[in-house]
């Protein structure tokens, strides 16, 4: 095939940008989709602890599980770059109350279970009542994003009713989890635990076998709900760890993507190995790392101190240098950059750490740190995890930047099953760690829920209480006018960062999917867990 030029296309919702390498874009949206063929992609883990969606969080069960499920409602997938565009799965439609407290859901009528029962709001409501409202005994790591939700009823086999103790924008976001698989009743009401082990689902594929750490395989559903869905015959799922032989799959052919995400110099080598048979997709990522000093260990206590980590901190030079070398990219504040509410430019640089003159915010670091007492050199230790991307990339540009400002940090790294263990735990305290806020759904309201009191927030690591982001996070859940939404967003945001300085953000991540050019259909979104049902996946001729 001829080479051809390089081709941007841009959703600028989201900052998606597609690298079409040897194939221009109008060719492939003249395409028409063709059926058969096997998918075969990458799940950058060794496995998975358990397959009840319900429970688990990685992005190592939904990549390789979510093709057997339908949820209620979902992203769209033909416009996956903007956090804002709900359309139904399971839902033919749905309204909302005058006084947006009730949301009523008309189901389809032909949706089927892979053992050929008809799924019904039976199973809908038994579905996210396990999710909201668990027994005893039964993990439900979503249920914190439904504290509005009063009762869901099924007044009829093809209605399903949400009634909330009050109005909020939160609630539709949450609904659209990736994670909320529809589950059957009959299967629940006789053991909640069945789904840990066994898969039983309504979505585009069958269930074919799973072989722990090797892989996970799927058969095309030919009772999908959707005519013509799903185009593949079936996909295969290898769970691969390292990086290098992720590579290595992929150019040798024997996988077509990694749906998580590679570093920029991989994507550039893949391009450079491959030319016209790899495309490379490119999004913003609704996942950042940030700094969690100790409010527990001196001096870190001092909110002066803290003000003069985040005040070292060139984020603006950071996102055009590091970008280079790691996933991040984006300069953002505690709302994921391209969301409607997220803060502007001019917006950020009133926030301390975010003005535009990097000089005069050291000025003021070192200024805070003589007032505070702590001495030129003083030195502490900066906990990390051991991954290189980006964990250990950003720590060491972490240290470059404090020693800016006098202080000498110690990077202290500790393999993942550590860290974690460490940065939970109140007993070994920690100085300074790396820290994270990564979801799925772009749900500010309740993502910001992280930075809440220790007692109120299970994420919360920074050891502190404030009551008064804890105030504000309850008009900001029930506030539904979005100018006023977004001036709270900003006055919680202003203390989180800057007055209190309770935590430092980094970058926003940046999302790189490298595939091999004969795999359409598929449009990357903000996060690593959305988009993954390989519905409308198809392969072209080779």
């Amino acid at each position: 095939m001829q080479r051809l030029r390089l081709v941007r296309s841009r959703w600028l919702v989201a900052g998606v940008v597609v690298l079409v390498l040897g194939l221009a874009t109008a060719a492939w949206a003249a395409e028409q989709p063709r059926h058969g063929g096997i998918l075969t992609y990458i799940v950058s883990a060794s496995g998975f602890p358990s397959m009840d969606g319900h429970r688990e969080t990685t992005f190592a069960v939904v990549q390789p599980l979510a093709p057997f499920y339908s949820v209620l409602i979902k992203v769209n997938p033909e416009n996956p770059a903007d956090p804002t565009d709900f359309v139904g799965d399971v839902a033919e439609s749905w309204t909302v109350s005058p006084d947006g407290r009730v949301y009523t859901f008309k189901l389809r009528r032909n949706v089927k279970f892979h053992d050929g029962s008809l799924m019904t709001s039976r199973d809908v409501k038994a579905t996210f009542d396990k999710i909201i409202f668990p027994p005893p005994g039964v993990a439900s790591a979503r249920k914190g994003m439904y504290t509005m939700v009063e009762a869901v009823e099924a007044p009829d086999d093809f209605t399903v009713v949400f009634r909330l103790k009050f109005p909020t924008a939160a609630f539709l976001p949450a609904l659209a989890n990736p994670f909320n698989w529809i589950y059957k009743a009959d299967i629940l009401e006789k053991d909640m635990h069945w789904y840990e082990k066994n898969v039983l689902g309504t979505g585009p594929f069958k269930f074919q076998e799973y072989v722990a750490g090797s892989h996970v395989a799927g058969v095309r559903n030919p009772d999908y709900f959707i005519p013509g869905l799903p185009y593949l015959d079936g996909f295969r799922a290898i769970f691969i760890a390292k990086e290098a032989p992720q590579v290595a799959a992929i150019r040798g052919g024997r996988a077509m993507v990694n749906f998580r995400s590679f570093p920029p110099k991989i994507r550039d080598d893949l391009v450079r190995a491959m030319g016209d048979q790899i495309v490379v997709q490119e999004s913003a990522w609704n996942c950042a790392l940030y700094v969690v000093p100790n409010h527990k260990v001196k001096p870190f206590d001092d909110p002066r101190v803290r003000r003069a980590l985040t005040l070292a901190l060139d984020r603006w030079g950071a996102a055009e240098t590091i970008s280079k070398i790691a996933i991040v990219k984006t300069v953002g504040g505690l709302v994921f950059p391209h969301h409607p509410l997220a803060a502007s430019r001019e917006e950020l640089q009133q926030i301390a750490g975010f003005w535009p003159d990097i000089e005069k915010s050291r000025r003021e670091a070192r200024r805070l740190l003589r007032e505070a007492g702590v001495p030129e050199g003083f030195k502490f230790r900066f906990h990390n995890r051991g991954v290189e991307q980006p964990y250990k990339v950003l720590g060491i540009w972490l240290i470059d930047q404090w020693r800016q400002i006098g202080l000498e940090a110690e990077h202290w790294v500790q393999p993942t099953a550590q860290f974690y263990a460490t940065l939970r735990s109140r007993q070994q305290q920690y100085e300074v760690s790396m820290d994270f806020n990564c979801q799925s759904v772009v749900n500010p309201i309740l993502d910001i829920t992280k930075f809440l009191s220790q007692d109120v927030s299970s994420l919360n690591h920074a050891e502190y209480e404030d009551r008064e982001l804890d105030a504000l996070h309850a008009q900001i859940l029930r506030e539904t006018n979005t100018e006023k939404l977004k001036a709270l967003l900003r006055q919680f945001e202003k203390r989180v960062l800057d007055e209190q300085a309770h935590y430092l953000i980094t970058l926003w991540w940046h999302r790189i999917v490298p595939h091999n050019a004969r795999m359409r259909g598929w449009k990357i979104s903000p996060s690593h867990y959305l988009n993954q049902d390989l519905a409308t996946v198809w392969l072209a001729p080779e």
